[in-house]
């Protein structure tokens, strides 16, 4: 099985096919993709495929290696980091909230490395629960963390804009690692945390 971490593919996206097959659907959906209105659009699909897919390409762990010393050991959490990204069900898009905490061994890493790292994982075909544990299991890793706590509340289109179309929906996931994950008190300092708004 592949490691969440490094399961990149350096290979550019063929955007010629992706636009091709786009036309294709259009036509297929009964529509002409010749008429105006229609006419750009299998090169925007393309495109926002290839926007919406680049951390395919991206390496989450490159990111948070970027690091240092700073002989802290209390708990570092950022909340409310927005993200997007697409349902590999129906390829529709679920966005929503990260919320992240980790206990450093010594080892920080800047903030806005942590949103970067989201933004790979969330910019590939995903399931939350996967990116949720992709998240903890690649800060853990990269680190050296003594704990992990990953908290993702997003809001799925497959769910509001089609099928049960139960607008306003929240799905919530969470991932704790090392001490999150035994210590109920850390866990609980850490969810207490996430909640103060």
């Amino acid at each position: 099985m592949t490691s969440p971490v490094t399961s990149t593919v350096p290979v550019a996206p063929d955007l010629a096919t992706v636009e091709r097959l786009a036309r294709e659907m259009i036509r297929a959906l009964g529509e002409d993709p010749e008429r105006e209105g229609l006419r750009d659009t299998p090169r925007r699909i393309a495109e926002m495929y290839e926007e919406m897919f680049e951390g395919v390409r991206q390496d989450p762990a490159a990111v948070l290696s970027v690091g240092f010393e700073a002989g802290h050991d209390e708990m570092v959490i950022l909340r409310q980091i927005p993200f997007y990204s697409m349902c590999e069900h129906h390829f529709m898009p679920f966005h929503g909230e990260a919320h992240v905490g980790y206990l450093p061994d010594g080892r920080i890493v800047g903030l806005s490395k942590i949103a970067r790292a989201l933004d790979i994982f969330a910019r590939r075909p995903q399931v939350q629960e996967r990116l949720t544990t992709q998240l903890a299991e690649c800060i853990e890793s990269v680190l050296g963390a003594k704990g992990v706590g990953v908290v993702i509340e997003a809001e799925h289109s497959c769910m509001t804009a089609r099928g049960v179309r139960k607008s306003g929906a929240t799905m919530v996931t969470s991932s704790m690692r090392g001490q999150f994950r035994r210590d109920a008190a850390t866990r609980q300092e850490f969810l207490g945390l996430i909640r103060a708004r």
